[in-house]
C-alpha cells in the first residue's frame, strides 16, 4: 500500500534498545514510524529531508509502519517475517542487531549461532529461519548483489567465535560487531585468521 515515503524528519524519539519511533512529514501529514535503533547513526537532523522505505503491517486492533533505509533492507524484513514465529519487533530487533548484510550473511551460511545472540531468538528458531530461508535468501541475495560487506571485521568462519568470546566477557553483539569492524580496518589484522587476536584487538578498541 505505502511503499516510501519522501518527507521532512519532524520527531524522533526511543523507546526501546532495539528501535526508534520518529515522523516524517509528508504534504502536511504526519506518518509515525518505527525503525531500527542502528539508523540514529545516519539519520539526518530534525527539519531535514528523509526518505524511507516501508512496510505496513495491519492488524485489527492497529497499523504499524516500520521504516527502512535501503529497499534491500526493507525486503529482507518481509522475508524475515514470513518465518513462523518471527514477528516484527523481532525481525527489526535481528537487523538492528547485525545489519542488513551480516544477518544475509549468516542466514545463507547457516550461522545460527550467531543468529541466535539477537534479543528474543533462540536456537530453535535461528533454525527454522535457515531453513526455510537459506535457499531463498541465496537466489535473492545474487539477484539484488547485497553482498556482505567488504571492509572490517573477521571472515565469517572465525566471526561466530571472537563473538561469542566477547558476549561472554560481558559485551553487547552490537558492541562487537562494532569493535570487530573497526579494528579489522588494521591492514595487518585484516589478514590474521587467529580468533585470540581478533579478541585481544576488540577489547583494547572498547576499552579506549
Amino acid at each position: 500500500m505505502i511503499t516510501c515515503l519522501r518527507g521532512t524528519l519532524v520527531h524522533l524519539e526511543k523507546p526501546g534498545s532495539h528501535k526508534l519511533m520518529l515522523t516524517l512529514e509528508v504534504n502536511q501529514v504526519g506518518y509515525e514510524l518505527q525503525v531500527a535503533a542502528r539508523q540514529l547513526a545516519v539519520l539526518p537532523a530534525l527539519g531535514q529531508p528523509l526518505q524511507l522505505f516501508t512496510h505496513l503491517q495491519v492488524r485489527e486492533d492497529q497499523m504499524v509502519l516500520f521504516g527502512f533505509g535501503e529497499r534491500q533492507e526493507r525486503d529482507l524484513f518481509r522475508q524475515l517475517i514470513s518465518v513462523s514465529g518471527v514477528g516484527p519487533q523481532i525481525a527489526l530487533a535481528m537487523l538492528d542487531t547485525l545489519g542488513d548484510r551480516d544477518l544475509l550473511q549468516a542466514i545463507v551460511t547457516s550461522n545460527t549461532r550467531l543468529i541466535a545472540h539477537t534479543p528474543g531468538i533462540g536456537t530453535k528458531t535461528a533454525e527454522r529461519i535457515v531453513l526455510e530461508l537459506k535457499t531463498k535468501l541465496q537466489d535473492w541475495q545474487a539477484q539484488t548483489g547485497l553482498a556482505p560487506a567488504p571492509e572490517g571485521g573477521p571472515a565469517m568462519a572465525i566471526q561466530e567465535e571472537v563473538m561469542v568470546t566477547l558476549i561472554a566477557l560481558g559485551y553487547s553483539q552490537a558492541e562487537g560487531l562494532k569493535a570487530l569492524q573497526a579494528v579489522g580496518r588494521q591492514s595487518t589484522l585484516a589478514k590474521t585468521a587467529d580468533p585470540e587476536t581478533w579478541v585481544r584487538e576488540a577489547i583494547a578498541w572498547l576499552s579506549q
